[in-house]
């Protein structure tokens, strides 16, 4: 039985929004603890609300769930008014945020988003989810449905809604503020629909407790899922796809001619007149995302915002979090377009996506052909030179791609042996000059060519085949004497920059940006007064928003940490994203830099003029990194303590020397938590150190040894962040023959990549 509750839907609606309501209502769900057994209408049991995003697939609140036993409960739902309510058990799949292991204090926080998976197949209706972010709907009136318990018996109900702004702005936890109708108990988990446009967008999450309205959080949020580590060959390798997908399959197949008389989603929204993006109809949107769910899902959110970025014309939005699946791309390209050209825009989408470097599998290849015939058939009113185009980049890919099958690798040359798409370097590399990636980590660059030229032209042609690294022999070790600088790939980085407030030295300012190697950086973050002991947590969402937008399978962004002169050594390395998560410095490379270089203190030894001093910084740099490095170990002699040298000492060291610290934090000297500020100050680049706090009697000769094997028998001073990386690695799974590195730093500050802001990040006012 349907409850109109305070106003409800109006009975003015006209048939296309009854029949818009009838399916949001289908889909909509209760959830029961599951021990609900042979009375699943006693309100005892109840939970919440919920509904149905793909099938076998229950979208609600994390908090709605959390009531169930051992990740637990029971799904009632119902089909129709006249249709008795089945029974199903289910299985809580993930929350945001996960709070595994914590005990239930206050409320849920935000985005409070939970998938249940079903134990058993059943038939069911599912909601259409849009494929545009929450941010673009600021005002209008909403739809709500949930179910709550009316005189004691448990009734679904729906009604209107308006928003009333966001609470947490650009926040990883921004909400919807809804108002003007009550949100009774139960209702929470149920969906948030847009009535213009006939998708759902979002996810009741509270009601307020004094008046009316409450909060709805945006179903992009499960973009922040976590991804799976290493490369996800299929989508039910991840469950943000694996769900996406069977969405988007899902409203394809019920759209396809069938026996059932029932409305479809793409129906309703065709009497209402809604058309995405101003050129797709719901049947054509249906039909394409139908169809790239066919495909396996995008290599990583990096992959996918290479092929974003490489369309000609468009300017990405920087809404938190980024695209993850084919049909977040499409979406975004929806309000980014100009009006005269949003169906090419499309379609140019959809072609990179059939070029998307992928095992070339039968079904694969099917699901690419299909794709084709929709480009083509979307393709037919648009000029005869469009259409030549799009035909002559399908014959080079299919060209590109048996050649693959024959050889092994696509042609050499100086675009296709590098993976392309459209001409945008695909990867991603590291820092400084391409420092840490390249044939062992390299990863690439996004939307420019090979020789740093702009985004292509619409009938570019395809992406080469990437060809092995092994074909390049990117993977031999350089000797000093000549050094392969060819192989080395500069990229996308993650950088946290930190500042200490010195009129609040407990509380730091800080903020997490994206990195690129032409020096264009993007900031995605920041904040302000945070207390140090909360720095790493706070920090925790950003960074891991910014390492999806970066990381490619099997090959992670590296972190710069660009920390206060007397707080370099901040383990960030150290720090966990997630409890469950290794350490940052185990998934990814880390080096620290300085961060406040303008506030270094004045010693009386060395106060060079500040371009004579950057001078020397990028000569010292250069040199470093076209010689053999030397380390050079200087607080400790055969084991016995000493001073650091000052700065006209240090500065009279070699150009290849990079210095070593043995007992940093041990503070047996008065000037001990200057040493590394000296090393900065006498316009060091590279510099290597061990936290020995509280560890006064650790061996010194084993860490001598392995920083000196490391430094002088590796291959340059521009593969020390990969180097160091591999340690911490080695040092997690138990090798003893990396013990040397516990508590291993590195410093890595290019004097060629100033840090954005020249150090006024965040000034007080």
């Amino acid at each position: 039985m349907t409850h109109r509750h305070d106003g409800g839907a109006p009975g003015a609606f006209d048939e296309a929004h009854r029949a818009l309501r009838d399916l949001v209502l289908a889909a909509t769900v209760r959830i029961h603890r599951a021990d609900v057994g042979y009375a699943p209408d006693e309100p005892g049991t109840f939970l919440g609300s919920g509904f149905f995003i793909a099938p076998n697939w229950v979208l609600t609140c994390a908090h709605v769930v959390h009531g169930g036993e051992r990740g637990d409960v029971a799904v009632i739902h119902q089909s129709g008014a006249d249709q008795a309510a089945s029974v199903v058990a289910g299985e809580v799949v993930a929350t945001l945020p996960d709070r595994t292991g914590q005990p239930p204090s206050g409320s849920w926080p935000a985005p409070d988003l939970a998938l249940v998976r079903l134990r058993e197949p059943v038939g069911h209706e599912c909601v259409y989810v849009s494929e545009r972010p929450t941010a673009y709907v600021s005002e209008g009136k909403l739809l709500y449905a949930g179910w709550t318990v009316v005189g004691g018996r448990l009734q679904v109900l729906d009604g209107p809604i308006e928003v009333q702004g966001t609470l947490g702005g650009w926040s990883a936890g921004a909400q919807m503020r809804l108002g003007h109708n009550d949100l009774p108990y139960g209702v929470s988990g149920g969906p948030v629909v847009d009535p213009q446009r006939g998708e759902v967008i979002g996810v009741l999450k509270s009601r307020t407790d004094h008046g009316q309205g409450g909060t709805c959080t945006g179903i992009e949020r499960l973009r922040t899922l976590p991804v799976p580590r290493g490369a996800a060959t299929a989508e039910h390798d991840d469950v943000y796809q694996a769900v996406f997908h069977a969405h988007d399959r899902y409203h394809r197949h019920r759209q396809l001619p069938s026996g059932s008389r029932g409305a479809t989603w793409a129906d309703a929204q065709k009497r209402i007149g809604a058309r995405p993006g101003r050129t797709l109809s719901p049947d054509e949107r249906t039909e394409l995302l139908g169809r790239l769910a066919e495909l396996p899902p995008p290599a990583g959110t990096r992959a996918l915002l290479d092929v974003l970025e490489s369309l000609p014309d468009l300017e990405l939005p920087q809404h938190l979090p980024a695209p993850r699946g084919w049909r977040d791309g499409l979406g975004l390209l929806y309000e980014n377009a100009r009006d005269d050209g949003v169906l090419k825009l499309v379609l140019d989408y959809t072609m990179r996506v059939m070029y998307a470097d992928r095992p070339p599998t039968p079904s694969t290849l099917a699901a690419e052909r299909a794709l084709w015939d929709w480009v083509r058939q979307a393709a037919a009113g648009l000029d005869s030179g469009y259409r030549a185009g799009l035909a002559r980049r399908r014959e080079e890919w299919s060209g590109l791609r048996a050649h693959t099958r024959a050889t092994g690798h696509g042609p050499a040359g100086p675009v296709t042996g590098h993976g392309v798409i459209g001409h945008g370097v695909i990867g991603h590399g590291v820092i400084g000059h391409g420092v840490i990636g390249h044939g062992v980590t390299g990863h690439g660059v996004t939307g420019h060519d090979s020789s740093g030229g702009a985004h292509p032209r619409p009938d570019a042609p395809p992406p080469a085949v990437p060809v092995p690294a092994e074909a390049h022999g990117r993977d031999r070790p350089a000797t000093p004497e000549g050094r392969d600088h060819a192989r080395v790939t500069p990229g996308l980085t993650v950088l946290l920059e930190v500042l200490r407030r010195g009129w609040e030295p407990d509380r730091c300012d800080w903020s997490v940006s994206v990195a690129r190697p032409d020096g264009d950086v993007v900031r995605l973050h920041e904040a302000e007064r945070t207390p140090w002991d909360r720095l790493a947590a706070e920090a925790a969402e950003p960074l891991a928003e910014a390492f999806r937008r970066c990381d490619a399978p099997d090959r992670p962004a590296p972190l710069q940490a660009a920390l206060p002169h007397l707080l370099l050594g901040l383990p960030v390395d150290t720090w966990q994203l997630h409890p469950d998560e290794p350490p940052l410095g185990v998934q990814r490379p880390v080096v620290v830099r300085c961060s406040d270089r303008d506030q270094l203190p004045d010693d009386g030894e060395y106060d060079p003029d500040e371009a004579d001093g950057q001078h020397e910084r990028q000569d010292r740099w250069r040199r470093l990194h076209t010689h053999d490095a030397r380390a050079e170990v200087l607080d400790c002699d055969d084991g016995v303590r000493q001073p650091v040298p000052p700065v006209s000492d240090l500065r009279a060291l070699a150009h290849r020397t990079v210095p070593v610290l043995c007992r940093y934090g041990e503070h047996r000297y008065e000037d001990d938590a200057a040493a590394l500020v000296r090393i900065v100050h006498a316009g060091f680049g590279v510099a290597l150190w061990r936290r020995r706090s509280g560890r006064s009697d650790t061996v010194c000769g084993e860490f001598h040894r392995g920083a000196r094997q490391a430094v002088d028998d590796g291959v340059g001073a521009e593969l020390l962040p990969e180097v160091v990386h591999s340690m911490r690695v080695k040092l997690r799974a138990g090798r003893t023959e990396a013990y040397w590195a516990d508590g291993i730093a590195l410093y890595y500050d290019d004097p060629h990549r100033p840090l954005p802001g020249a150090g006024d990040l965040l000034e007080a006012p």
